[in-house]
This record gives C-alpha cells, sequence and structure tokens, in this order.
C-alpha cells in the first residue's frame, strides 16, 4: 500500500513484512540508497534489517569470530550486511524457512528473524535454513515514527517479496522492489512523492 500525506488511513497501517525502499531525497547516511525490510510493525514502533548494502566482513570471518567453522563453500564467501543503526555489535539473520529457533521472530508463514545462536551453530554444520542473510544491527522506529517518516516522502512502501532478498545479488534489490512498484528507479526525481 501506498501513501500520501493526506491518507487518513495511514495510522492504522502496518508495513509488517513489506519493503521500504529510500526515497533520492534521504540525507540519513545510515539509510540512503537502502532496501529495508520490516520484520515487524504495530502499536509500540517498527523493526526492521536493510538487505542491500554489505560490509567488509564475510561469513566465515563472522563464523570464525563466535567459534564456529562453516564448512559450506559457497556460504563462507556470502557478505555480512549492514542491517541498521541500532545495536550493530549484535547478529540479525533473517531466514526460510521460518523453523523453530531459540529466538526467532516469525515474520510470516515463510520468513523468520532470528537473534539466538542456534541458528548459526545448524548453519556451520549445514543443518540450518536453506537461505539465510546475516545482518549486523537492524532499523527501529519508535511508536509512530515509520508512519511519520512515509508520509514525509522519506520511504516508498510496497509488499515484499522474499525472491528480492533471497535470490538476487545486493545491487540488483531495489530495482526489483521499485519493479513490484511498476516504477522504474531512475525515474524518480528527488522531489517525488508516493505513486
Amino acid at each position: 500500500m501506498l501513501a500520501t500525506t493526506l491518507d487518513p488511513t495511514m495510522d492504522n497501517a502496518n508495513f509488517t513484512d513489506h519493503f521500504l525502499i529510500a526515497m533520492p531525497n534521504m540525507l540519513d547516511p545510515n539509510f540512503s540508497g537502502t532496501l529495508t525490510y520490516i520484520c515487524d510493525h504495530g502499536e509500540q514502533g517498527a523493526l526492521g534489517v536493510v538487505v542491500n548494502r554489505p560490509i567488509e566482513l564475510n561469513m566465515a570471518s563472522l563464523f570464525s569470530q563466535i567459534g564456529l567453522d562453516l564448512t559450506d563453500a559457497h556460504m563462507r564467501g556470502e557478505p555480512v550486511y549492514y542491517g541498521g543503526p541500532v545495536q550493530v555489535e549484535r547478529g540479525f539473520v533473517l531466514h526460510r524457512p521460518v523453523g523453530s529457533w531459540g529466538s526467532t521472530l516469525s515474520v510470516n508463514d515463510r520468513v523468520g528473524l532470528t537473534t539466538s545462536k542456534d541458528i548459526l551453530e545448524a548453519t556451520a554444520r549445514q543443518e540450518g535454513p536453506a537461505e539465510i542473510l546475516v545482518t549486523l544491527g537492524y532499523a527501529g522506529w519508535g511508536p509512530g515514527q515509520l508512519e511519520d517518516e512515509i508520509k514525509q516522502n522519506a520511504w516508498l512502501t510496497v509488499p515484499a517479496d522474499p525472491e528480492v532478498i533471497f535470490s538476487l545479488p545486493p545491487q540488483d534489490r531495489i530495482p526489483a522492489a521499485m519493479r513490484l512498484l511498476g516504477i522504474d528507479l531512475s525515474m524518480l526525481s528527488e522531489e517525488a512523492g508516493h505513486a
């Protein structure tokens, strides 16, 4: 659902399982040029992870730092991502299928966000979820803050497609999310509002 500043339903909107696409006029360096996946949104605020900003740390190095040996050759080279400016020292694992891990937020019946180490231990043994994206940090908004930012045209929103996260390289994720809206990213100006 796209919103405008005149949308009276915005106050009751729930953006769980949506993408936030940073508008070109996004000045906050934490979110400029980002695609964020919203994992939870309610009266207490919103929580999400940036899914298109790999950092200079690969999975093999991360696993080594926490005392695990990652044996999957393909996964060893996969990047770890900047998930957002909150708790940047902590790992967050976005994955599908949801499974049953020590501390998991089920976004929906397909995707989970886990913070417990058991999911990484299982991944090291090649017994983890089929698809994972590991971030350091997350993005958080207080009550009403995300809605206000959307009203101010900081973000475009679109229902998420997990294929964009798990099947595409990071540089292709924003254009793919824009295509879900039927918009060519290059056609947006810095003054553009919501379609």
